[in-house]
């Protein structure tokens, strides 16, 4: 390995990347060794020069160093296919019968900056960090070799890459790929367009909760809210529900959500409506004065999307939540389910929590939790990375 500048900490600072933290920003570091481009590998030294490992540098960035490992590593060939093989082989151990999923959660799997997506024989590549977007052409290779797919597409369009001084960049990066391809989760068909589509083409980390939820849609009455292709719902019918109701204020989303149902035979218990849930919610839950509410459902599915992009957007977003709690919780009959999730960082699970137990003070409800819900293990968590965890949430049974 030929020499590598050293980017030393101040003192206080390494404790965290030694718990196994890989981010270092620029307020922590003492000096650099030598002037060092942007992008480059460099090795990491606590105040008494104790190496702490080796990682990408990168000054534009506030995170001017994402560590690779504490070891002294190359990033080559060899690398890449140790570190995706070793996160494949946790999808196999925890996920053994799903066909697609996530191969590479960034800092989950040592990797900071790179997502790796596989959705059937295609794989679907995000990258959101200088380091990483510079050995795309060693990355590619090594996800050929491993998993031979018939497309590997890039959707790096996310706006965190601007901060690493880089610009979108989406496209083929291998093999062929036209229009929508067919996503088996859990037995069940989505038609899922991997070009144009949100994120990387549809969110695998509900893939085990869309299994989960449905043991609640037996003989129910469902609305499903922010449906998206159908995940929830689709599992409901799937599960015999009585009948499935799915929301969506995006018209591609419904339509596709109709031919998934289609497709998987199911389309005779489900109906659908392009709409915003706010305003639906609002619409069905107001009555005259003197009047109540008929509760009309079993069980009410709420996944959506974030309302948060930093801390700051916190305070709205906890009132969106309540919102949109409070709606359903008046829609929902006496022993029926509430399922629901918050896909913010930014927003901790005794806070979601306490938003809708605030939600069901209002209405006067009492609710049993009778499920706890996280992301898939496709989206592994590293406690001492806070970071990876963002999907929280939980059944509630209205008691009384």
């Amino acid at each position: 390995m030929d020499t590598l500048t050293t980017i030393v900490l101040k003192p206080g600072e390494a404790d965290r990347i030694v718990a196994g933290h890989p981010w270092i920003y620029g307020t922590e570091i003492l000096r650099v060794t030598a002037p060092t481009a942007d992008g480059e590998l460099v090795q990491v030294k606590d105040h008494r020069q104790r190496f702490l490992g080796v990682g990408f540098f990168n000054a534009k960035s506030k995170i001017h160093v994402r560590l690779l490992s504490p070891d002294r590593v190359e990033a080559n060939a060899a690398f890449f296919e140790e570190r995706i093989r070793a996160a494949l082989a946790v999808r196999q151990q925890f996920m053994p019968q799903a066909t697609s999923f996530r191969v590479v959660n960034a800092e989950s799997d040592f990797l900071s900056g790179l997502i790796v997506d596989k959705y059937e024989d295609v794989l679907v590549v995000q990258i959101s960090s200088l380091g990483m977007d510079q050995r795309k052409a060693i990355i590619v290779p090594v996800l050929q070799k491993i998993f031979a797919p018939r497309a590997i597409y890039e959707r790096s369009d996310m706006a965190s890459r601007k901060f690493e001084g880089l610009g979108d960049a989406s496209g083929l990066l291998a093999g062929e790929l036209a229009g929508p391809i067919a996503v088996n989760l859990n037995g069940l068909k989505f038609e899922t367009d991997l070009i144009a589509g949100h994120k990387t083409g549809m969110y695998l980390d509900q893939q085990a909760n869309y299994q989960a939820v449905s043991q609640f849609a037996q003989g129910a009455q469902v609305l499903d809210c922010f449906s998206f292709l159908g995940g929830f719902g689709l599992h409901a019918a799937r599960a015999g529900a009585a009948h499935v109701h799915l929301l969506d204020q995006s018209a591609d989303a419904i339509a596709a959500s109709e031919r998934n149902a289609a497709t998987n035979g199911l389309g005779a218990t489900c109906s659908f409506a392009q709409a915003n849930v706010f305003d639906w919610l609002k619409d069905n839950t107001a009555v005259k004065p003197h009047e109540r509410v008929i509760p009309r459902f079993d069980l009410i599915i709420l996944d959506p999307p974030s309302f948060t992009r930093n801390r700051a957007s916190v305070p709205d977003a906890l009132r969106g939540y309540k919102e949109i709690h409070l709606r359903a919780l008046k829609l929902l009959k006496p022993g029926g389910t509430l399922a629901t999730f918050c896909c913010s960082h930014h927003v901790d699970t005794t806070t979601f929590q306490d938003v809708i137990l605030s939600a069901a003070y209002d209405t006067r409800h009492v609710l049993r939790r009778t499920a706890i819900f996280a992301q898939s293990p496709d989206h592994p968590v590293i406690p001492m990375i806070p970071e990876t965890e963002y999907l929280k949430g939980f059944a509630f049974q209205v008691v009384r």
